[in-house]
């Protein structure tokens, strides 16, 4: 477990999520003191990190998302060596371990469809790997929805994904959830 890494966003509750210069821009303004980097390119994302370190926020980049770079064990070394991100956000169990084994703090990524998604949760916590946080998307799910999967993870939960009123945030961190990522700017002013 990357204590650090889980600190920081437990003092973030709203985490800015970006897919471009301008929202990228927007969220050096604010007040959020995490990004995650949905997207951009091999080329740019080691600007973009540095970026977001030097505006004192913890860059976190998906890692299955950066145009140019395959999600395989040679990505994260190269996120860990060539960039300032500080985390990895994943669909990947085997990227997981990896990253973990490189100090880098880990998001698994799980897409709530339907039961087996549940299923999925109750096997990986049996089984590993052990991600730092899940991220459970979307994250509007309903209150109950939201509490009994915070039961069957044995590591702390945000939401992301159609997360754009303050609805949704209470409904998440009340439910259970650490933080939210939205990629809504006025989300990042709540």
């Amino acid at each position: 477990m990357n204590r650090p890494f889980l600190e920081a966003v437990e003092n973030s509750p709203v985490i800015a999520a970006v897919r471009d210069e301008k929202t990228l821009s927007l969220s050096l303004e604010s007040d959020v003191g995490i990004v995650f980097l949905l997207g951009f390119d091999l080329i740019s994302l080691p600007e973009m990190t540095e970026r977001v370190k030097n505006a004192g926020k913890m860059p976190v980049v998906h890692l299955d998302l950066v145009a140019g770079l395959s999600p395989r064990e040679e990505a994260v070394r190269y996120l860990k060596e060539k960039t300032t991100a500080q985390g990895i956000i994943t669909t990947k169990p085997n990227l997981i371990l990896c990253a973990q084994h490189m100090g880098l703090g880990t998001i698994q990524r799980v897409f709530m469809l339907d039961g087996m998604a549940l299923g999925t949760l109750t096997q990986q916590k049996k089984y590993g790997p052990h991600p730092d946080l899940v991220e459970i998307l979307p994250g509007v799910l309903d209150a109950r929805v939201l509490k009994r999967i915070g039961a069957l993870l044995d590591v702390p939960f945000i939401c992301g994904g159609l997360i754009h009123e303050k609805e949704d945030v209470v409904n998440a961190l009340s439910s259970g959830a650490l933080a939210v990522s939205a990629s809504s700017p006025a989300v990042w002013k709540m």
